[in-house]
């Protein structure tokens, strides 16, 4: 056997692995992935179970297996029901589309599927669409449902339907979570919930955590990285020594901690704050604007290094002033910094979502006042405020390697970091925020940071083997 011929053998052994595993995930994650804090978690036999847990703890594994083993109807460690219906609960559609309708996905064999009906996007490549519900096939012959909800579609969403369960991926408002209590009540079906504590002392605290009310089907466990076996030991020490006591006791171990003081702790202006430079071209990505006509208009322009390194390098921070008037500075400002426009010669910018809105006194939306006055905006932007804020947090103090810099002729942006301070209920203080709305925007907008590499997986590792074996025959 030639050399080719080894090579070629190779690959078609690698597709015929990847595509066993990819039809046969849950078997290798009861076999080979679980850790002893997500056994635990499917074997226990409470009604209202939550996992507290860092990113890349695991938490959102146990809850997509948990939720696919119970469409099936064959859960491992618990008795099987038939043809169930049950709703996974993320906190936006985007977030629905990027982290749990995934991880479901991932676990569910393509020949236990039987319909897949979409909000947006084809139902023959779901993963890139938002979907509605997933009929699947169950052991006993009949069709299951699992349904997937946001929690921007409000309380009244969530009425009328009868469930075995509930996932909740992270933490929903209040009133969702008692309503989704009694969506699980005329079945007994069960709730369980997997999220990192990013909010403070919130209910879940107050009626899980403490467990307020004493009942008796009511469980939770923390897990942190060091119960993730497949997280490279040396990074994950590596990370936990770059990080802030605060956002490594939520991001790293999943605790609950008492909102307090000022917001970004983290900002160090000897650190954060630089004198002006002149930014390569190369490093230019986009402006993000917040909105306001009696209230401040907030526009900064926004660099990337090569090392991923985020440069707030100018601002335009004016009140009282129309769409026109803002354009027309905002363009010479770009003009100044020989900022780069799209094909038509317009600069891009993101923009708050509420801008899309129009009222009686206007037949145009601020968006399209802006692009008819030559700023392409753009209204897809997160605006999920706790995420957002932990994101800027680990900018500030370099958690990934990459850090927020701020030209010190953003005035007006450094002011209000000083000021940001948490209000009651463990939410920051609604006021002299408009550079920090539109300053998360873009934070949000860039890559997810990854916590650290994983190990090598079972398909390199078994091409590895192979390879080997195949050598030694030679």
């Amino acid at each position: 056997m030639d050399e080719r011929e080894i090579i070629a053998k190779i690959k078609r052994l690698d597709r015929a692995i990847r595509s066993y595993r990819d039809k046969n995930r849950l078997a290798y994650y009861n076999r080979d992935v679980v850790h002893e804090k997500q056994m635990a978690f499917h074997k226990c036999t409470k009604r209202n179970r939550w996992v507290f847990g860092g990113n890349r703890s695991g938490k959102t594994e146990c809850g997509a297996a948990e939720t696919v083993w119970l469409a099936r109807g064959n859960h491992p460690f618990k008795s099987n029901k038939p043809n169930t219906e049950g709703w996974v609960v993320s906190v936006s559609r985007d977030v629905q589309r990027d982290v749990a309708q995934r991880k479901i996905l991932q676990y569910l064999n393509p020949d236990w599927i039987a319909d897949v009906v979409m909000v947006s996007g084809k139902s023959s490549n779901p993963a890139g669409g938002v979907i509605d519900y997933l009929a699947i096939k169950n052991v006993f012959g009949g069709l299951s449902r699992i349904t997937f909800k946001s929690c921007e579609m409000g309380r009244d969403k969530f009425q009328g339907a009868s469930l075995d369960y509930v996932w909740f991926d992270e933490e929903p408002p209040e009133d969702i979570y008692d309503e989704c209590l009694m969506r699980v009540l005329d079945k007994k079906g069960e709730v369980f919930g997997t999220m990192t504590p990013l909010k403070g002392l919130t209910f879940i605290y107050d009626r899980i955590y403490l467990n307020n009310g004493g009942s008796d089907e009511v469980w939770y466990e923390f897990m942190e990285w060091a119960d993730n076996p497949y997280l490279d030991k040396g990074e994950v020490e590596k990370l936990s020594a770059s990080m802030s006591k605060d956002m490594l006791d939520k991001r790293r171990y999943g605790l609950f901690t008492e909102n307090q003081g000022p917001v970004y702790s983290e900002f160090d202006p000897s650190v954060n704050v630089i004198d002006p430079f002149d930014v390569p071209q190369e490093w230019q990505d986009k402006l993000s604007i917040d909105p306001g006509l009696n209230n401040p208009l907030s526009c900064h322009w926004y660099a990337v290094d090569g090392d991923g390194n985020i440069y707030v390098i100018a601002e335009h921070y004016e009140a009282g002033k129309d769409v026109s008037y803002h354009a027309r500075k905002i363009k010479e400002i770009s003009e100044r910094l020989d900022w780069h426009t799209d094909s038509f010669g317009r600069v891009e910018a993101l923009i708050d979502s509420a801008a899309n809105q129009r009222t009686l006194a206007s037949p145009h939306s601020v968006s399209e006042l802006f692009c008819e006055h030559g700023i392409n905006v753009n209204p897809k932007v997160n605006k999920d405020l706790f995420s957002g804020i932990n994101r800027v947090k680990e900018y500030l103090c370099g958690a990934f390697g990459k850090r927020l810099y701020i030209f010190r002729t953003c005035s007006n942006l450094i002011r209000e970091i000083k000021a940001y301070r948490w209000g009651k209920g463990d939410v920051p203080r609604k006021y002299d925020d408009h550079c920090l709305d539109e300053l998360r925007y873009y934070v949000m907008s860039r890559p997810t940071p990854p916590v650290s590499e994983e190990k090598k997986s079972e398909i390199a590792l078994d091409k590895e083997r192979l390879i080997g074996k195949l050598r030694r025959k030679r």
